[in-house]
């Protein structure tokens, strides 16, 4: 076996997963070069197929122990494959922490994933679930990824518009097992016109008495305004987000305007649909600063579950169902999580 490749059986998944809870796996099968992975998948433990791909484990509710082998990509490599002054193509291994790629890439001069910054998680998740934040979702900047299908032992490069990135979606995510995306190509321009008017970044920057913010402060900004607002994992298990904000007819929002009228509503995906704050929503239903036993939700932010040290996946997932309900029953809208359930279907 190439020492690129480790095997590790009966292995336990609660420091792999940021909610903290316990599950196991028959097997765990890390490979640090994702040129070895036809030789891990051809291994024993993957033969008979693989239950689930993990990388910082911050967008996974283990509700149940995964029905088989779990894969990790866990190569780090970061480089530059193009820089013509005023746009580099930045390459990185599925395994590189996303934070450390955006801090470094704003290091190295180049601007665009600042508003991005502090988001949990690994280069090789971004694109499945087309992570967003402050205005800006990373599917703006992703040039390529590289993934490999373990079905027909072909590697693939899809270009932005063959990642079909939705909100909070992708090809990767609606084809969940099909692929193993092993790193992802990014297009960083020099210079960008900065993103200031969402969630108090502007705010944060005019405290700070910042009026021509560089890329970095703006990412600095977004670091302090996510510390304040969400909890940090390592204190207290969670996933971030855990509620997807959902979009919804226009003819619908503006009915519910009407009786509500500080919700907040923005335009969807077109003119024909409205995307819902799926906080005010939940906040509205009283969830905020909720317990039931050690499954609960933030008394910061509404949309963050929280594990406040014994909860299971089961009682975390629990509660979410019965926050959804509410939510349904109350205004009438459909919220969906963001996380992939592991163990149990939503």
């Amino acid at each position: 076996m190439s020492p690129n490749v480790r095997i590790v059986r009966d292995a336990p998944l609660q420091t792999r997963n940021t909610f903290g809870v316990a599950a196991r796996a028959p097997w765990l099968v890390s490979v640090d070069d994702a040129r070895a992975l036809p030789e891990a998948l051809a291994a024993p433990p993957l033969r008979e197929g693989l239950a689930l791909a993990i990388g910082g484990g911050s967008n996974l509710l283990f509700a149940g122990d995964p029905d088989g082998a779990v894969l990790e990509l866990s190569g780090r490599q970061v480089r530059v494959l193009d820089d013509d002054g005023e746009r580099a193509i930045l390459r990185a291994d599925a395994g590189v922490p996303w934070h450390g790629l955006v801090m470094q890439s704003l290091e190295q001069g180049y601007a665009g994933l600042e508003n991005l910054a502090l988001i949990p998680g690994t280069v090789g998740a971004c694109p499945i679930q087309n992570i967003g934040a402050y205005g800006v979702e990373v599917r703006e900047f992703v040039h390529a990824v590289e993934a490999y299908e373990p079905g027909t032992g072909q590697w693939h490069r899809f270009d932005n518009a063959a990642c079909a990135f939705g909100y909070r979606d992708s090809r990767f995510k609606r084809e969940a097992d099909r692929y193993l995306i092993a790193a992802v190509e990014f297009a960083l321009p020099r210079h960008a016109a900065p993103k200031l008017d969402y969630a108090g970044i502007g705010e944060e920057l005019a405290a700070r008495g910042v009026s021509a913010p560089t890329p970095r402060d703006i990412a600095d900004a977004v670091v302090a305004i996510r510390r304040r607002k969400l909890p940090d994992p390592a204190v207290l298990g969670n996933a971030g987000s855990f509620f997807k904000n959902p979009i919804v007819p226009a003819a619908q929002a503006q009915a519910l305007l009407a009786q509500y009228p500080s919700m907040p509503a923005f335009r969807g995906d077109s003119e024909a649909t409205r995307k819902l704050s799926a906080a005010w929503l939940i906040d509205g239903c009283g969830w905020k600063g909720h317990r039931d036993g050690d499954a609960g939700v933030s008394a910061a932010h509404a949309l963050v579950l929280v594990n406040h040290g014994g909860a299971s996946g089961a009682q975390l997932l629990d509660l979410a169902r019965r926050i959804a309900d509410s939510v349904r029953e109350r205004f009438g809208v459909a919220i969906e999580p963001e996380p992939r359930i592991v163990g149990a279907r939503w």
